[in-house]
């Protein structure tokens, strides 16, 4: 696993999953993490916590009640549920088997693709970040010899024959003489 940096958003960043444990009572959570819809001024107190001035895309950031996930934990929703490799979690398993209450879970989207600084403030608590697993990307020869297809025996296009020149040049030179016949009836006239 590469090194994430914590605090940092980078306008590129794809597929990192940011963990923090939110220190609050459960009663409080949910005001906590949700939106205000007053349209005002109100904080947000989650993007405040986080120490973010930009909006955030609250469809990519998770509340989870650690307790909920039952025998799967935090770990095995991260594996299972949210794409990251399981080595990748082993060496923080202990880490993430010992946290309790609530936490929430922010997606590299949650950003829009805009470069933050994050400062997180209580009731945040950072715990890890880990990066989605991707599929890997190897570009091997197409299987099919019609797959590579041949520039040189492309069709060309052929060339005019001389008639179908000729037939052209005389189709123009009618059109000429047409048009003079009926500019002299138009000024004889």
């Amino acid at each position: 696993m590469t090194q994430i940096n914590p605090k940092t958003v980078t306008a590129d960043e794809r597929g990192v999953i940011r963990i923090y444990g939110i220190d609050l009572p459960a009663d409080q959570i949910q005001l906590f993490a949700e939106r205000p819809q007053t349209g005002g001024d109100d904080p947000w107190p989650l993007r405040a916590s986080l120490g973010v001035t930009a909006d955030l895309n609250e469809d990519s950031i998770e509340i989870v009640d650690v307790e909920a996930l039952g025998e799967i934990g935090l770990a095995g929703y991260l594996t299972l549920g949210n794409g990251v490799a399981p080595a990748d979690v082993e060496p923080y398993r202990e880490l993430l088997t010992g946290v309790q209450g609530h936490v929430a879970i922010v997606f590299s989207s949650a950003f829009k693709g805009a470069a933050q600084t994050l400062s997180p403030a209580p009731p945040l608590r950072f715990i890890a970040a880990f990066r989605e697993e991707g599929a890997p990307v190897t570009f091997e020869a197409l299987p099919d010899d019609s797959a590579k297809g041949t520039l040189s025996d492309a069709p060309r296009k052929k060339p005019v024959s001389d008639a179908a020149m000729s037939g052209r040049v005389a189709t123009i030179a009618l059109l000429v003489m047409a048009l003079l016949v009926w500019l002299m009836i138009k000024i004889a006239g």
